[in-house]
């Protein structure tokens, strides 16, 4: 039987996402909420698939250094790049991809997380970012191992 547990952080950063075409091709920030699922398929001696503090240092730690008051751009980008390397200080994190809520919980889930939870027994299995109150979007690994992404936006009228 596989046991889950979540934990929530918040991080605030910017970004803009690259040919948008839209608002959010400027560059603008967000208040995130990050929750990750880890699943473990046995307890400790105390009966936790891990103690929460140990998940919040890893995960808070890793959003902290490298996120938290950071903009996150796109590798290929190089016109956002070069506008924020004028700024000093400034705090740039390269993505290999569009920094989208998908591609954020993506990176999380594929990149970080396996890297963080190397050693406690457990696996991330799905990473949930809250862009607004109302919008997230979500990378999760299904019963097969297979990557899945969604996104849910509560003033959608396209549902």
């Amino acid at each position: 039987m596989s046991l889950t547990i979540m934990r929530r952080i918040k991080f605030c950063a910017g970004h803009r996402l690259f040919k948008h075409g839209g608002k959010c091709e400027h560059f603008h920030g967000h208040n995130y909420v990050a929750d990750f699922f880890v699943t473990g398929e046995s307890q400790d001696s105390v009966g936790r698939v891990m103690d929460f503090s140990h998940l919040k240092s890893k995960c808070k730690g890793w959003l902290d250094e490298h996120w938290d008051h950071s903009f996150l751009v796109y590798e290929k980008d190089q016109n956002a790049i070069e506008a924020l390397q004028m700024v000093k200080p400034s705090r740039l994190f390269l993505m290999p991809y569009n920094p989208t809520a998908e591609n954020m919980a993506r990176y999380l889930l594929e990149e970080v997380c396996p890297q963080l939870l190397a050693d406690v027994g457990a696996i991330a299995t799905r990473v949930r970012i809250w862009e607004t109150d109302e919008s997230f979007a979500e990378a999760a690994i299904d019963t097969r191992g297979d990557l899945v992404i969604s996104s849910f936006d509560a003033d959608s009228t396209d549902r």
